[in-house]
């Protein structure tokens, strides 16, 4: 058996990071084993190879990494988990992971803005809660609001552009459904200039975590963010900064539509709870039509029971439409069809593309790095340089 000489403190030192303790620890790794490692056996100096691998499946760092024979200091610009102590999620172990693996891509990222001569300086002002979300919403579309389209996945992607213009880097995350460590969070801002967003099942509620971290963005307040904005109850047990940042996306997406919103008399049966309406402003906002009758909750405008028998009405139909795909792909599988989705690839930041295509050309990294980071084949490359 092969055994190799460990450094502790380094992995202690991950311990620390991802705010775990070593029992913690080794019940992640003991996970699916009849055989449970000992404390001995994990933290020793010397660790058979074949538990290093384990680890390093855990925490993804390199064999090397555990090796170095030089310690590591705590660092606040290694990770928001070291600037902060409490989120407003109660974090999974998957989602630390994402979040680590982020603050890795962040530092990556300014590194080679700097050395490709590439301007990340902030071009937006600065805010606090004391302002006005509505006001603050109709000075920032200015910059950052993009044309119009009624495909929310095409208004996403022009809002990642627009956001890009102005030096706001955008990553999104695929969560895979069989990935065992699931992250339990939709999105997060980390200063200076990065959001992260979890890809969504409906785009208009990635639109709205995009705006809504926009929105710590402006406050320059960093967080980590579960579920965000669209259910009254959530929206109740939010502090201060939380409901500033929901406001203000709201209002970002909404525009001047938000008359007709205020305007609406109390949605009742009468009316049909102004479904036609709330229909009518989804389509041309890219706000969820629950979004809106959230809204309609917030403004008083609808009882909650109403309210809650129309969220349960949206609950029922995802469940349904997911069951719907659920049973077409098993009758593809038992009829032989093979599916033509492909592999969904994140929807990158053509700031980071540019940064990467001039690291690239300026031999800062070479195709590997390049290829890696652009999720590109090696054949496929010329596309980024017509």
């Amino acid at each position: 058996m092969t055994y190799i000489e460990l450094n502790i403190n380094r992995l202690n030192h991950l311990l620390r990071l991802y705010q775990l303790s070593k029992e913690e620890l080794l019940h992640y790794l003991n996970r699916d084993r009849k055989k449970a490692l000992s404390e001995n056996e994990v933290f020793g100096p010397r660790v058979p190879f074949s538990i290093l691998k384990k680890i390093d499946i855990i925490f993804k760092k390199g064999y090397s990494y555990y090796i170095d024979p030089q310690d590591l200091q705590v660092s606040t610009e290694e990770s928001i988990f070291f600037r902060k102590d409490k989120f407003n999620a109660e974090l999974s172990f998957g989602a630390k992971q994402i979040v680590t693996h982020f603050e890795e891509e962040k530092i990556t990222f300014s590194a080679l803005s700097k050395l490709s001569d590439f301007k990340t300086e902030r071009t937006l002002p600065y805010f606090t809660i004391k302002n006005n979300p509505k006001k603050v919403s109709e000075e920032i579309r200015k910059a950052l609001y993009p044309k119009f389209n009624r495909d929310p996945k095409i208004f996403l992607k022009s809002l990642i552009s627009k956001f890009a213009e102005n030096n706001i880097v955008v990553f999104e995350f695929i969560e895979n459904w069989n990935k065992k460590e699931k992250a339990n969070i939709n999105g997060f801002y980390l200063s200076p200039n990065v959001i992260v967003l979890k890809r969504q099942k409906s785009y208009r509620r990635e639109i709205f975590t995009l705006i809504h971290e926009l929105g710590h963005y402006l406050l320059n307040l960093e967080e980590i963010d579960d579920e965000i904005g669209d259910n009254f109850t959530n929206y109740q047990g939010l502090d201060k900064i939380e409901k500033w940042c929901n406001d203000f996306a709201y209002h970002f997406l909404i525009g001047e539509f938000d008359k007709i919103i205020a305007g609406l008399e109390n949605a009742s049966a009468k009316n049909d709870y102004h479904h036609e309406i709330i229909k009518k402003i989804s389509s041309s906002t890219n706000l969820s039509e629950f979004a809106l009758f959230t809204r309609l909750r917030i403004n008083n405008t609808i009882s909650f029971s109403n309210y809650k028998t129309i969220k349960e009405d949206f609950e029922n139909q995802s469940l349904e439409n997911e069951e719907r795909l659920r049973k077409k792909r098993e009758l593809d599988k038992e009829e032989g069809r093979k599916s033509n989705v492909r592999a969904a690839k994140p929807i990158l930041s053509p700031l980071y593309v540019d940064t990467i295509q001039s690291a690239f050309i300026e031999g800062i990294i070479g195709e590997i790095e390049f290829c890696k980071r652009l999720n590109v084949k090696p054949e496929n490359i010329w596309k980024y340089f017509k």
